[in-house]
């Protein structure tokens, strides 16, 4: 996929205040500090279009950025923030699921993990929900290039194999470096396969007025 345009729309909390539902969603989230921006700017070739920052929980808001005029890669806040109050935390977690959830045009649920981490619990426990709500997610693995290919792949593994405890069949899984660009047309080209199923007609029929 060429990415052509990648254009900010809008940021909110409030999942009522969201784009009309009319063209196919990809939501990526992962933990604090996982490389989310820095991923999101890698795959649209913009540099500046997700704020990075050395601070974790920076982003807190659902962010809309329109790609190629044909679909939404959302920002999502992360989940295990270090520095914000309990009741904070669970006003985001209550605004972040109910977007996850209900949310019609979501395709796939871009799930990102450290590639140089231990299986972490607070990862495998979002998979699990996102599971449990019959929701399609990706394992997208970041920072490949701050170890080796072959610590890489085993972080992997330990991963898939952890993940296998609750689930029989795995979720496609990619391994990318912003530094490097890796992974970036693996990414691309899963999300614009997934696009060529959006029924189009279909979401515009749901906001029609009815008669």
């Amino acid at each position: 996929m060429n990415i052509k345009t990648a254009e900010f729309i809008c940021s909110n909390t409030q999942v009522s205040k969201l784009p009309p539902a009319l063209k196919p969603e990809y939501a990526f989230i992962g933990r604090s500090n996982v490389g989310k921006s820095s991923l999101i700017n890698m795959l649209t070739g913009k540099k500046g279009l997700a704020k990075t920052s050395q601070t974790p929980g920076k982003t807190q808001l659902i962010n809309h950025f329109l790609i190629n005029d044909t679909w939404y890669l959302v920002d999502l806040p992360g989940y295990g923030y270090a520095r914000i109050s309990k009741s904070k935390k669970e006003d985001w977690n209550k605004f972040i699921r109910t977007y996850l959830d209900k949310r019609e045009s979501l395709q796939c649920v871009m799930v990102l993990i450290d590639s140089r981490l231990e299986p972490q619990k607070i990862d495998l426990e979002f998979c699990n929900w996102l599971g449990e709500k019959g929701l399609a997610f990706a394992l997208i693995f970041t920072k490949a290039d701050k170890q080796s290919r072959v610590k890489t792949d085993q972080s992997v593994a330990k991963f898939k194999k952890a993940l296998s405890a609750t689930f029989s069949a795995m979720p496609p899984v990619f391994v990318t470096s912003s530094e490097l660009q890796q992974g970036r047309d693996e990414v691309l080209s899963f999300i614009g396969e997934v696009n060529q199923g959006f029924d189009y007609s279909a979401a515009k029929a749901m906001f029609e007025p009815k008669i």
